[in-house]
């Protein structure tokens, strides 16, 4: 009988082991394949030739993406953006989620209805255009990273966290003379650094695949964020100026080589950024999760 629980032990490992691998294929074969018709021949690309491996590679692809003015400056906004945008939203996420997870404060269950009832009910894309307008933020960074300033859900994670510190700690800053203010800064944040690295990669990811808010609010192309002008290659097909750093070069470039590097030019930093937060990942996401 044990013998058959440890057999039986083995053979759900290998199966989980064979159901993860073939996840993981799954979800990087595309990623792979853009890849590598990215740096293959254009002919070799019209003709249908790439399947496993790359077909004549070069680099004269990303070079020619690379040599586009719009796309630098896009990855510059998108940089300004993600950046501003992700140090706004975890700034006041926290500073919303401190005050909720203290028992002390007078009313925070009322006001923590009154910010639940936003995740399910809000005025809608005109009434919030109309808003940003009257505000005069259109053409302007600031209606980009301005509405999603906190998400609710972001900061009920992170207030589940502050409420597993234990109270003993609050009480012994408040003996040695600690306002709420210095205990925040010196005891809270430094305690919540695996919650707070998980809300900002998922702010950052948020901000910087983003390319609605650009689409309704920006009107000038000079402040366009990557993922916008990305739209505009991958979906409308304007690909002319790369074709154009293509000829120059004399290389054999087609629309379908630049979509796919424009694509794999726009995930990279995010893939670059993620193995450095991923190990307060999991960590943060269920000690913010669950109370108990």
């Amino acid at each position: 009988m044990n013998l058959k629980g440890i057999n039986a032990g083995k053979i759900f490992d290998a199966a989980n082991m064979l159901f993860l691998i073939a996840l993981c294929i799954t979800i990087l074969y595309p990623i792979y394949h853009m890849f590598i018709v990215s740096v293959s021949d254009g002919h070799a690309v019209l003709r249908g030739d790439i399947k496993l491996w790359p077909v004549s590679p070069s680099w004269d692809t990303y070079k020619a993406v690379l040599k586009d003015p719009d796309i630098l400056n896009s990855y510059k906004n998108t940089f300004l953006y993600t950046t501003t945008g992700t140090l706004i939203n975890v700034t006041l996420t926290a500073f919303c989620a401190y005050p909720l997870a203290r028992k002390k404060f007078y009313g925070r269950s009322f006001f923590a209805i009154l910010i639940i009832f936003t995740m399910f009910f809000e005025g809608g894309i005109i009434p919030e255009y109309i808003v940003i307008d009257a505000l005069g933020l259109i053409n302007t960074m600031w209606a980009i990273v301005l509405p999603p300033a906190i998400h609710v859900f972001y900061m009920i994670i992170m207030r589940t966290f502050f409420q597993q510190i234990p109270e003993e700690i609050y009480e012994s800053a408040y003996i040695d003379g600690a306002n709420d203010l210095r205990i925040f800064f010196r005891i809270i944040l430094p305690l919540s650094v695996p919650v707070i690295a998980t809300i900002t990669l998922f702010y950052l990811v948020w901000h910087w695949n983003s390319f609605f808010p650009a689409l309704m609010y920006l009107n000038e192309k000079s402040q366009y964020p990557m993922q916008l002008i990305m739209r505009n290659i991958v979906i409308a097909g304007n690909v002319a100026a790369q074709e154009s750093a293509a000829a120059s070069m004399n290389a054999m470039i087609t629309g379908q080589n630049i979509k796919y590097a424009v694509i794999i030019v726009t995930i990279a930093p995010i893939l670059v950024v993620y193995p450095f937060i991923q190990k307060y990942f999991v960590k943060g996401m269920m000690v913010g999760s669950l109370k108990g």
